[in-house]
């Protein structure tokens, strides 16, 4: 199967902030975000993969400069590395104030999908980056791959010790 780069999979997306996006601190709403986020890396993980897919993970979304009502944001997002039937997506968020025309990234965020095909599985395609961003993230990618296998051993454990009774019940 012939990789594909990361450029082949990349998604950009411009919007604003407005009146009902906004929390008590007057900046966008986190879940606001988040929401998108996964929106725009499902869509890079699907034009890598060309097969449907499922969220497997949100491996981390950090938020690092607040988005205000005063910046328009843009999304990025591509694929970063592969396994066999999944993905990594990288996405950041980069805010610039309408007012002065700073840019900064506000957020980053990995989210791991799956390609679940159509009948039969389909392995996805390998990664082929090519910029120095799309380089350190691939470097890096196994080393983030690895400890999500971990946290989701750990997420089972504790799941298969929780309560499945509502509190009130």
């Amino acid at each position: 199967m012939k990789g594909k780069t990361c450029n082949e999979s990349r998604v950009v997306r411009t919007d604003l902030v407005l009146p009902n996006d906004t929390n008590n601190h007057n900046t966008l709403f986190g879940g606001v975000l988040m929401k998108n986020i996964d929106a725009i890396a499902s869509i890079a993980a699907r034009k890598h993969c060309r097969t449907e897919i499922v969220t497997a993970s949100t491996d981390s979304v950090d938020f690092l400069y607040p988005i205000s009502p005063n910046d328009s944001f843009f999304l990025e997002a591509f694929v970063t590395w592969v396994g066999t039937m999944s993905m990594e997506v990288f996405v950041k968020a980069v805010a610039e104030d309408f007012n002065t025309e700073e840019k900064r990234i506000a957020a980053t965020a990995f989210l791991t999908f799956v390609s679940v095909g159509s009948s039969k599985e389909k392995p996805v395609p390998s990664i082929i980056p090519e910029t120095d961003e799309e380089k350190k993230l691939h470097e890096t990618g196994k080393e983030r791959d690895e400890a999500r296998k971990k946290r989701r051993l750990k997420s089972k454990e504790l799941a298969s010790f929780l309560t499945k009774k509502a509190p009130w019940e």
